[in-house]
């Protein structure tokens, strides 16, 4: 019976020295709308995929001028994005699965089952069509997610896009921290499309708002059967990213007994789908970003020590917005810009004062909220106190030149602080370090007045 092919049809070689099953194969796949290309011969087969583009090869394990694995090998070697289907007797399983390691995307078993087969091809074409997506919006991607893009001017900013341009082509695992609206999703975009895995999958994960019922399943994917309501193969997020990168988002909601599935997968590259046995080789980098401390979750039983160790061997921290204030301003006025349309914005100094005085709790997505917010109601393309929300009006403001002698010595001290650390910084062009070093101050002092001063 002709099986409609839930995706778009395929280019597909069918190599098989059995008459019966080449041709009732290439039928049944030709019935469901793909293009079939079908040989007796492995080495016919061999040349012809040399000189053509095919997108999926069917073969035989045992055939007598050349056997399936050595097809298989010498197909990937130059043609190494053709998924491969491996079709075997019963007795010879333990073939199959060493196709699987080769890099077969997948097995069937002789008397082969026509739905089984279409279900595999269905994923197939599911995975052609998303790397095809990514490929052509990677341009796109690679621009708009450019170093430039994580904002400020800060020496965290700076040393953060040094570490980024140091680790982006590796496949190290990387670790990013940080507090609620600190930019982590942005950072492991920055790293992906600055990589040469940017032309394939970035898959983002959630691990927060996945049950733990199927935690698992949406992870590593599931055969037909494995479990009630699971009536066609599924591939997981994994799979997926293969040869791509995945972003594993609040990392320390993964459940403690899939910790080590995921532990299997930095260390072998490997994974088994639910319900399944066959050994599945994947190529992806891992990503995690957390909001916790993971040591002091792997300090109270919660997280895995070897996982962790695994996860942090590049670890980046990112700083919330009140321990860099020298960021704010930049950051708003490139919030405005980009919610503006482009129009330039005429903001007054005080309303600058009152944000470098807010903590901003949700950080940098918060700062961003409100310029959008400010851009909306600010028709007359000014800002003032008036139109800044009442809860960031700080009502503390300052003005450096304001060294009038009725002031108290512990304000003109503080003025004159600001008036030379701001001379330093000039005249070092904004190095911190040396702006230390002129001034005879240890650098944490230095930025710890910045901070209290709002330079």
């Amino acid at each position: 019976m002709k099986r409609e092919n839930t995706y778009k049809r395929l280019k597909i070689c069918v190599v098989d020295d059995e008459e019966i099953i080449r041709i009732t194969l290439s039928d049944e796949l030709k019935d469901s709308g793909h293009e079939v290309f079908d040989f007796d011969n492995p080495i016919e087969a061999l040349d012809f995929i040399k000189h053509n583009e095919i997108q999926v090869l069917l073969t035989d394990i045992k055939m007598p001028q050349m056997d399936g694995i050595t097809l298989l090998k010498k197909v990937l070697s130059i043609k190494p994005n053709v998924y491969v289907i491996t079709i075997t007797a019963y007795g010879s399983l333990k073939t199959a699965i060493e196709a699987i390691k080769l890099g077969a995307f997948d097995y069937l078993t002789k008397p082969y089952d026509q739905t089984e087969l279409e279900n595999i091809l269905d994923n197939i074409s599911e995975l052609i069509s998303l790397k095809k997506s990514n490929k052509k919006f990677s341009n796109l991607f690679t621009s708009k997610y450019s170093l430039s893009s994580y904002q400020g001017q800060s020496d965290f900013v700076r040393e953060l896009k040094e570490n980024i341009s140091l680790i982006a082509n590796k496949n190290t695992a990387v670790l990013i921290t940080g507090e609620t609206g600190t930019g982590k999703e942005l950072v492991a975009n920055i790293i992906h499309y600055n990589s040469n895995r940017r032309n394939n999958p970035l898959i983002k994960i959630s691990c927060a708002i996945l049950s733990k019922d199927v935690f698992e399943s949406e992870l590593f994917g599931h055969e037909k059967g494995a479990f009630t309501g699971a009536d066609k193969l599924r591939i997981g997020r994994f799979e997926q990213a293969d040869g791509g990168t995945i972003l594993l988002d609040d990392i320390d909601d993964i459940p403690l007994e899939l910790q080590v599935k995921l532990l299997r997968v930095l260390q072998e590259g490997e994974i088994e789908r639910v319900g399944g046995n066959k050994t599945i080789s994947i190529d992806v980098r891992i990503i995690a970003s957390t909001k916790k401390d993971l040591k002091e979750l792997v300090a109270q039983g919660r997280f895995r020590e070897d996982l962790y160790y695994r996860l942090n061997i590049y670890p980046i921290i990112l700083l919330p917005i009140r321990k860099r204030k020298e960021d704010i301003r930049s950051l708003f006025d490139y919030f405005l810009v980009e919610f503006g349309e482009n129009s330039n914005f005429e903001v007054d100094e005080e309303v600058y004062a009152n944000l470098y005085n807010y903590d901003w709790p949700g950080n940098v997505r918060e700062l961003k909220n409100l310029a959008e917010r400010l851009t909306i109601v600010s028709l007359d393309k000014k800002i003032d106190l008036q139109k800044l929300p009442v809860e960031y009006r700080t009502n503390k403001t300052f003005n450096e030149n304001n060294l009038s002698t009725d002031k108290t010595l512990p304000d003109l001290l503080s003025n004159l602080e600001i008036k030379v650390i701001k001379d330093a910084l000039e005249k070092t062009s904004g190095n911190k370090n040396k702006a230390a070093e002129l001034l005879g101050i240890p650098i944490s002092t230095l930025r710890s007045k910045i901070e209290k001063y709002f330079i």
